[in-house]
């Protein structure tokens, strides 16, 4: 076995960084996929689209490429591939869809008419929806093998 930085490598597997290591990834990742999540947005409200299908388009957008980076660099201790992460990524992603779609709704609906009344809308909606997800695939989806 050999131990480099906060990794332990070798015939026993890998182990995920520390607690506070997987959150700074993760937050750094989504602030990336949040760009993402927000061009692509701002991009479809500009060529007309429905704001809730615009919605929905950058939200899947933003947070499959989050799946991809966070399982790569964040949660690296986790058990690759398999029928349950799969199963609970597409899980967790429904879920977390419609929360984001419905808190960005709800708060476009509930905010007053204010200049910046779409940008707080989607802010609330993101950081509703990236919560779940930390906790989530922290826990559930890409949870490590107990040794």
């Amino acid at each position: 076995m050999v131990v480099t930085g906060s990794r332990t490598t070798g015939a026993v597997g890998t182990s995920s960084p520390g607690l506070l290591t997987q959150v700074l990834r993760f937050v750094l990742i989504g602030g990336f996929c949040a760009l993402v999540d927000s061009g692509i947005y701002w991009l479809l409200l500009q060529a007309g689209l429905w704001v809730h299908l615009a919605k929905a388009l950058s939200f899947i957008a933003g947070t499959t490429t989050a799946f991809f980076l966070n399982r790569r660099f964040t949660f690296t201790g986790a058990q690759k591939g398999g029928a349950g992460q799969l199963g609970g990524f597409v899980l967790l992603y429904t879920v977390t869809f419609f929360v984001n779609v419905g808190t960005n709704a709800l708060a476009l609906h509930l905010l007053p008419d204010l200049r910046w009344r779409v940008a707080l809308a989607w802010v609330l909606a993101q950081g509703t929806a990236t919560t779940i997800n930390f906790i989530m695939l922290k826990w559930v989806v890409f949870r490590e093998a107990r040794p």
